[in-house]
């Protein structure tokens, strides 16, 4: 058994010790199988279990965003346990982000 990067990160930042909030982002494309392997963090019990049957909880510290292109591969189960925005892709072109920072300098520095 050797542990995964996903295991790796969920394990060390997942830490009621932690002083600090941690959000994992995950930007990809989804795979049904991995994807489904994470029902039960984006379920109420919010824990992973890995295939050698380790069990890591996650943490009020811990948030995760997956930042995907399509949801083609995921299932209805799990679609259904995720919050969704949808972004179109006007909306994300460089355009926006310029407006927004052009706006912010007119405001002057206290807004």
């Amino acid at each position: 058994w050797t542990t995964g990067v996903f295991a790796a990160i969920w394990a060390k930042y997942n830490n009621r010790n932690n002083s600090f909030n941690t959000w994992i982002i995950a930007d990809g494309p989804v795979d049904a199988i991995w994807i489904e392997d994470l029902n039960t963090v984006l379920d109420d019990n919010k824990i992973l279990t890995l295939a050698n049957g380790d069990r890591i909880p996650m943490t009020d510290n811990v948030k995760i965003m997956f930042e995907v292109e399509t949801l083609v591969n995921a299932s209805p189960a799990t679609v259904s346990r995720a919050g969704i925005i949808y972004v179109s892709e006007t909306d994300l072109d460089w355009a926006p982000v310029l407006e927004a920072w052009v706006r912010r300098q007119s405001a002057g520095p206290d807004h």
